[in-house]
């Protein structure tokens, strides 16, 4: 039987009588909301907004060239700022290549992408959106300037179509904004996408808890009845469990595979042997009182072994830390009592809000606030997700949080190399455990708390802005510079 407030009939339920009156107080902008089909995507690694977010602008601009691909001869792409210092370790300019070639993130064959990288760099010829060849050399023609500056976003890229005698026919600059997200440069913090009405409007954590009270639905049945609102709900029902299935399907990858990992660092996998020593101590009489953490930490490595290796993922909310949500998940279906199917769902949905919160209000970009907006959002929305699984009020809901992103403030982004390998694979192991911790705490409370989510959401912000650009990602600063000295 599902719960109170379980989304796990699937359906959006009624809405209450007066209830336009709370649509209305909240105002047009409360309406913007961020759907799990954009904060949870399926892609590959190694990071979502080198990666992912350049292959879609790519594929982006690739549609829109088509028409002028006739009297074009030559393409260029140049880099700036995070793509141009850390672009060569994150791989952002085979994910252009591929995009240009009309591949997209969620539907790549990555033995066919190796096969079109291959013919792209023997040939010095693209053929751009899978079509029409173009002159392309990537060695001259995807430039990495890290010099010039970058007014709107630090992760910014343009496209360059030319003609044979030089002539401009198409140019773009787009800008990878965290989470696999792109806009146009100039639509950097416009609110974009038309205001949809929503039974459940909030853009705050206050507003949600407002909403909830007022309702008496919990945050999972809110956001799943923000979303049949704008697409059936059998469509819904199947993304769950589309990014439910491909999570715990990037665990099983990453806990079976052995060897290194790409990128030059000779960084070997590690969470295969671990696996095997964890199942030989299963029938020990001498087993740690802290093991189950072991798993946990297991299945977050196990996740981004797989990201770095340019591997099917979620981004949850970004590549970066798509190990943190995974592996909670996977912590609440093996090792709790009671786990269920409609747990799960309400588990992603509660994570949905919280990361739409951070989205909207502060940013999930590690180049524009540090790891705190990767790892620390990716910890909030699975100590909510898991407290609601748990059974969690939605004050504790909403505690649960606040705990897990104040404890990550200030959390840097210096990846060695521009790799997604050190510090961060072991990073998203710690977020998960603190994620856990996070939801324990809160539901052993009351949700009665000092610093409320709105508050933290704020200073994760300010935090960021006052942060230094070399512990923004890329790898100017931190453990980047400092590994070379040891």
């Amino acid at each position: 039987m599902a719960r109170p407030g379980s989304v796990a009939n699937g359906h959006c339920g009624p809405r209450r009588a007066g209830y336009p009156a709370a649509i209305a107080r909240l105002g047009a902008r409360e309406r913007r909301m961020i759907s799990i089909f954009e904060l949870f995507k399926i892609g590959i690694g190694p990071s979502s907004s080198h990666t992912v977010g350049p292959m879609k602008a790519a594929l982006a601009f690739a549609r829109d060239a088509a028409a002028l691909a006739d009297g074009a001869s030559r393409l260029r792409v140049d880099l700036y700022g995070s793509l141009a210092w850390t672009g060569k370790g994150h791989g952002t300019d085979t994910a252009v290549i591929l995009g240009l070639a009309g591949m997209a993130p969620d539907t790549i064959d990555p033995d066919a992408a190796a096969t079109a990288l291959k013919a792209v760099t023997a040939d010095k010829r693209l053929p751009l959106g899978g079509r029409m060849p173009l002159g392309f050399d990537p060695e001259t023609d995807i430039v990495f300037d890290g010099v010039a500056e970058t007014p709107q976003h630090p992760n910014t890229l343009a496209f360059t179509l030319l003609s044979g005698d030089g002539k401009i026919l198409l140019e773009q600059r787009w800008c990878s904004v965290g989470g696999g997200f792109i806009v146009r440069e100039a639509e950097v913090g416009v609110v974009s996408g038309e205001a949809r009405d929503v039974p459940f409007p909030f853009r705050s954590g206050r507003s949600l808890l407002a909403l909830g009270e007022e309702s008496g639905l919990s945050v999972a049945h809110m956001v799943f009845a923000n979303e049949c609102a704008l697409q059936p709900a059998a469509e819904v029902e199947a993304h769950v469990e589309r990014v439910h299935g491909a999570m715990m399907d990037c665990i099983d990858r990453g806990l079976r595979r052995k060897g290194e990992l790409p990128g030059g660092l000779f960084v070997r996998r590690r969470a295969a042997a671990l696996r095997e020593k964890l199942e030989a101590e299963a029938a020990s009489n001498d087993r740690p009182p802290h093991e189950i953490m072991d798993w946990v930490s297991l299945y977050a490595i196990a996740v981004n072994e797989e990201n770095a290796a340019g591997g099917r993922v979620v981004t949850a909310p970004t590549n970066g830390a798509a190990g943190v949500v995974p592996a909670v998940l996977r912590y609440y279906r093996e090792h709790c009592h009671g786990a269920s199917k409609a747990g799960a769902r309400d588990f992603l949905l509660t994570a949905t809000a919280i990361g739409g919160l951070f989205k909207m209000n502060a940013s999930i970009s590690g180049a524009e606030v540090g790891c705190q907006g990767e790892v620390g959002v990716a910890c909030s929305m699975a100590a909510a997700g898991l407290a609601a699984a748990l059974g969690g009020s939605i004050l504790q809901i909403e505690n649960a949080a606040e705990i897990g992103m104040e404890h990550h403030l200030g959390l840097t982004c210096d990846p060695i190399g521009g790799l997604v390998q050190i510090p961060c694979i072991e990073r998203n192991a710690f977020g998960a455990v603190s994620a856990i911790q996070a939801a324990s705490l809160a539901l052993r409370g009351d949700g009665t708390h000092f610093v409320s989510l709105d508050k933290v959401i704020h200073t994760m912000r300010e935090t960021g802005r006052d942060m230094q650009s070399k512990y923004k990602e890329t790898s100017l600063g931190g453990l980047a510079v400092s590994f070379p000295e040891c």
